[in-house]
């Protein structure tokens, strides 16, 4: 009896289902700074940037329903002397070193730079370069945890 799968290529192949958390911390930081970029591209343009987020809470009969919910973004700049800005760049809450010498922002000449800054600082993430700062934040977090 010949059967349909006869003339397939049958393999045991099985899909990888999770990613590795140096990957998870880059997406959840790309992600962040893609709210950053926005925020920016809203700020030059002079309209009100809204991000949202969606969460799942109950009604009065007790029944599940995920609703959007608009979330609060801060910046991650702010002004210096002389007219011109410097940027943090943000994990959590903790505030990441940017090279060997423990520099934690970066100088912009004006509003209008931001967003080509922002665009940068996010390739070097997707490259790698912020991923031991990264994870000293995240251990630092986790430590808090442990007693």
């Amino acid at each position: 009896m010949a059967t349909a799968f006869a003339s397939l290529k049958l393999t045991a192949a099985k899909k990888t289902s999770q990613i590795t958390p140096i990957q998870a911390r880059r997406n959840k930081l790309c992600g962040r700074i893609a709210e950053q970029i926005a925020l920016a591209k809203a700020k030059v343009d002079g309209t009100v940037f809204v991000a949202h987020r969606m969460r799942t809470v109950k009604d009065a009969d007790g029944v599940r329903q995920t609703v959007q919910q608009t979330k609060r973004v801060k910046a991650w700049w702010f002004d210096v002397d002389g007219g011109k800005l410097a940027l943090n760049v943000r994990y959590g809450a903790r505030v990441l070193p940017l090279n060997s010498k423990n520099m934690t922002a970066i100088e912009i000449g004006s509003i209008k730079e931001l967003v080509n800054v922002l665009t940068t600082v996010k390739e070097a993430v997707e490259g790698g370069e912020l991923d031991a700062a990264m994870d000293a934040a995240s251990g630092a977090l986790r430590k808090g945890f442990g007693k």
